[in-house]
């Protein structure tokens, strides 16, 4: 018994430093959630201060799709083509649950036209880049999130358009054709861009990285402060049905992606790093094409997802961390144990 409780102080002084997180990305996606609260209260309340800006929603957007292409790299091509299925898996839930429970939630409750388009749109989308941060926070697998991210973005330059017309084309003309140029331009372009940055110039993006956090954070706060401010007259007259079709709408995304990954055989993180990836949307990407192709209004649950999923995912993210915390100590305890008894 004395030899156990030598040994286990040091099994758990190896395991914390893997586990641990580099302050600035701590402090930063802690604050995220709160930052989100602030900035679109400041939208609502003091309109004018953003609304002149709201041709920097898709530049702001493209420097969003630009650093995600900084952070990737060659290793995690190299996963994918080892290991494609939890990929493929992640994305073709993406694409396939959140439009349907968007248009159900839509139906369900009986939101207006607008509303619906907003939600649809949302769901359409690709992984928000938020989850790879929360999915780092929740100790998951960040290179199958990052990888789900990346193929999703490229994945959505044309299943965005094309299940956005297939959803709502009772209700509005959806013009597919450009908004795949539109995605090509603030999508698929900055992405591939990032990432030939990153290969031609190692060590400038390298330099880079500790910065991208702050910068993406920005860049998305400056977002949801243009789209709430520009539905501040809405605002005032909004209903709780809007804001609980959002809430589930994420809810469901996180439900359904982890328990059909469990039943698809993977394991507990895949089937966690999928869940955030599915339950996240790119809010800002819908927010942008609202406004472009349909109103202001249709932008409303784009504008309220982006607060709440970052919510969200950082509650869950702390709840699975301590989870897996918890986990790996009781089995390094285990282990020792065996060692010593044999």
């Amino acid at each position: 018994m004395p030899t156990i409780q030598n040994k286990r102080p040091a099994v758990r002084q190896s395991a914390r430093p893997q586990m641990s997180m580099p302050p600035r990305q701590s402090r930063l996606t802690r604050l995220f959630p709160i930052l989100a609260l602030l900035v679109a209260t400041a939208g609502a309340l003091k309109p004018d201060s953003f609304v002149s800006s709201q041709f920097t929603i898709v530049p702001l957007l493209a420097s969003i799709m630009f650093m995600m292409g900084l952070t990737l790299t060659r290793e995690d091509a190299a996963r994918i083509a080892r290991d494609p299925r939890p990929v493929a898996v992640g994305v073709a839930l993406q694409f396939l649950l959140m439009p349907i429970l968007a248009l159900t939630l839509a139906k369900l409750l009986q939101l207006s036209t607008p509303l619906t388009v907003g939600m649809v749109l949302v769901g359409s989308c690709a992984g928000g880049t938020a989850s790879n941060v929360i999915c780092f926070l929740a100790r998951g697998d960040v290179a199958l999130s990052v990888s789900m991210t990346f193929v999703s973005t490229l994945v959505g330059v044309v299943a965005t358009p094309l299940l956005s017309q297939f959803y709502l084309a009772e209700q509005v003309a959806v013009d597919e054709m450009a908004m795949i140029k539109n995605l090509l331009q603030i999508v698929f372009v900055p992405v591939l861009v990032g990432a030939g940055f990153r290969a031609l110039l190692p060590r400038l993006s390298a330099a880079l990285q500790p910065v991208l956090p702050l910068l993406s954070v920005i860049s998305i706060l400056l977002i949801i402060g243009i789209v709430v401010a520009l539905n501040a007259p809405q605002l005032q007259g909004i209903g709780p049905l809007i804001v609980l079709a959002v809430i589930l709408h994420n809810a469901l995304g996180i439900a359904g992606g982890f328990t059909l990954s469990r039943l698809l055989g993977f394991d507990i993180t895949q089937s966690q790093t999928i869940a955030i990836e599915v339950g996240m949307q790119n809010s800002g990407l819908a927010a942008a094409l609202s406004l472009q192709f349909f109103s202001a209004t249709a932008a409303l649950p784009a504008a309220i997802f982006s607060i709440w999923h970052n919510i969200s995912g950082a509650l869950l993210a702390g709840h699975w961390g301590r989870q897996r915390d918890s986990l790996k100590y009781l089995l390094a305890d285990i282990k020792v144990s065996e060692i010593d008894g044999a």
